[in-house]
């Protein structure tokens, strides 16, 4: 799934284009300034950024698509000239932002005029599917071993913990080592699709669906035959949604809205949540068949206060990768600093370590010392 980055002042314009990305099968984050769009850089490996043309536009080496009010040339030019591949006017013309997106999305190579822009670090250097599960812990190994028992079945696995913790790594890893590894990974989050339209997004639909269906769309279901889908967030999702999941787990088939014609779907289902589903079942939030049509297996991740002995091989693998990531040396870590680090909550689990290890990589001098986490990340 292509991430986007949306990046505009107007609450309303980053609504409106969040929910028809996502709506057309994207994962899309909002910030309203600078500073909120470079803390998301730094958290999320985007493919295509959709920025107001006035903003300074992070420097995430991915496509930029400039949005601006102003339709005169000088300003498209300059838009161009600070990196944009495409530059489009407000108010925006949704299928060709659409098709800009798609395009910088299938083909990321700038235009020859961001070409001659400073070059940009790639964040795209180690894709999700190579990453390592790092720990040597009790608690990580326990979770490999579980993918390698498990990864090579057609069991439905459901995975469970906290945010952070790095469930959909496990999801990756268990289609990564099945017979399915050649085929395609789908990924859904269930809680960022609105409930009026995760049918279409799931199913898909038919030519005149509904009023903007303007042409067949196949859905995730669809898009995973003979692959590996994994719903993120399943708990998130509503109780009418469970119930054609439920369905479509059960007979293998699904129909697209506004069709009538069954079709025949070939797909392992990973699901993962950080909410417990037995207390959603006794809340009446999640149906209980769906529970355990889903939970075969389960596989919890656990979160990174239970696992501290590992955060030292953490810290040096996120100095090593994210120091190439900005194509700079690794830092050296003094071991007090380390120490410090061992002792933080981490609330946020494996996600805030990242985080504050980039902030560290970015503010301390020429290696990163115990002063420097007091400073920073206390």
């Amino acid at each position: 799934m292509a991430k986007v980055l949306i990046l505009d002042r107007s609450k309303s314009v980053r609504n409106v284009l969040r929910e028809r990305l996502e709506y057309e099968g994207f994962s899309a984050e909002a910030a309203e300034d600078e500073a909120e769009a470079t803390a998301l850089c730094g958290k999320i490996p985007f493919d295509v950024i959709i920025s107001d043309a006035a903003f300074r536009i992070p420097d995430a080496g991915v496509p930029v698509i400039a949005l601006s009010s102003d339709p005169s040339i000088d300003t498209a030019v300059k838009a161009v000239r600070n990196g944009a591949q495409d530059f489009l006017t407000k108010p925006v013309d949704m299928n060709r932002l659409l098709q800009s997106v798609h395009q910088a999305v299938d083909h990321p190579d700038p235009t020859p005029f961001a070409a001659a822009a400073a070059p940009r670090r790639s964040r795209r250097a180690h894709p999700a599917q190579a990453e390592a599960i790092i720990g040597l812990s009790p608690e990580i190994e326990h979770v490999r071993k579980l993918i390698e028992k498990v990864a090579p079945c057609e069991a439905r696995v459901l995975i469970t913990g906290e945010n952070g913790t790095g469930k959909e790594l496990v999801a990756r890893w268990l289609h990564a080592k099945s017979s399915r590894s050649a085929a395609p990974f789908v990924e859904v989050n269930c809680a960022a699709i609105p409930s009026e339209l995760i049918e279409s997004e799931l199913f898909g639909h038919e030519r005149g669906a509904f009023t903007s269906a303007i042409k067949q769309r196949k859905g995730k279901f669809e898009q995973a035959d003979g692959g590996t889908l994994f719903m993120d967030e399943i708990g998130d999702m509503s109780l009418a949604a469970q119930a054609k999941v439920l369905r479509a787990l059960q007979e293998s088939r699904i129909s697209r809205v506004g069709g009538d014609k069954e079709i025949e779907v070939d797909v392992r289902v990973i699901a993962a949540t950080n909410k417990d589903l037995r207390e959603e079942i006794r809340r009446g939030n999640f149906r209980e068949d769906l529970y355990h049509r889903l939970a075969v297996i389960v596989v919890r991740v656990p979160a990174l206060r239970e696992h501290p002995d590992d955060i030292p091989a953490l810290v040096d693998h996120f100095i090593r990768t994210l120091a190439e990531e900005y194509g700079k040396p690794p830092k050296e870590i003094d071991a007090e600093a380390v120490a410090l680090l061992r002792g933080m909550p981490w609330t946020g689990n494996i996600r805030e370590l990242r985080n504050v290890v980039e902030r560290l990589l970015i503010l301390s001098g020429e290696r990163i010392t115990a002063n420097d986490v007091r400073l920073y990340c206390q």
